[in-house]
């Protein structure tokens, strides 16, 4: 078995304080984006009420990106690779409890511009699914070399995507988004220690 080269940061790690503050700006930006959007844009935010139904559905689309991730990580050496550099960034310099803002901030902020916006503008079918989806991708790019992570963010997109529409409601890929988050980041933070 061939031990995989760690990948140097093409940009230099952050501090929790960093990361956090990263968060929160990447948060309000593409907040308000999408706040923009929907005023000058013409379109409409997607369904988004509460449904204890979809609520459940949410978890359970959650529970199944998580598992995919987990064979993804398991069998292809790229995206783990990728991934670990990606996660070593985000994760490492955060404490357990940053988890909580890691799970939120980005699955609030990027359900609202990608699935609650940008799916509504395009025009709610698979176009729109798709193009929301390699946007979504594109904005987990980290480096030059993050192209696997980039490609298994535009599937889960599609996921979330598909989730939405399917649904039509915008807590199902929230709540699967937050869920992803938490369950990911935790079970990553643990195999470190």
């Amino acid at each position: 078995m061939v031990e995989q080269q760690k990948q140097d940061p093409e940009i230099p790690y952050l501090t929790r304080t960093q990361v956090l503050i990263a968060m929160g700006v990447t948060a309000i930006l593409l907040w308000t984006v999408a706040k923009v959007w929907l005023r000058f844009g013409n379109v409409f935010l997607f369904k988004w009420e509460w449904n204890p139904i979809d609520f459940l559905w949410g978890l359970a689309v959650g529970m199944i990106i998580t598992c995919l991730s987990g064979v993804a990580y398991r069998l292809w050496p790229a995206y783990r690779q990728s991934a670990d550099y990606y996660l070593e960034l985000v994760l490492r310099p955060l404490a357990w409890p940053d988890l909580i803002w890691l799970g939120l901030l980005p699955g609030l902020s990027e359900e609202l511009l990608f699935r609650g916006v940008m799916l509504p503008a395009l025009g709610l079918d698979h176009v729109a699914v798709i193009v929301s989806s390699l946007c979504f991708g594109v904005l987990h790019l980290s480096g030059s070399q993050q192209w696997p992570y980039v490609l298994w963010a535009t599937v889960i997109g599609l996921v979330l995507g598909y989730s939405a529409l399917l649904s039509g409601n915008l807590l199902v890929p929230i709540v699967a988004h937050i869920m992803t988050n938490w369950i990911s980041s935790y079970f990553w933070k643990m195999q470190q220690r």
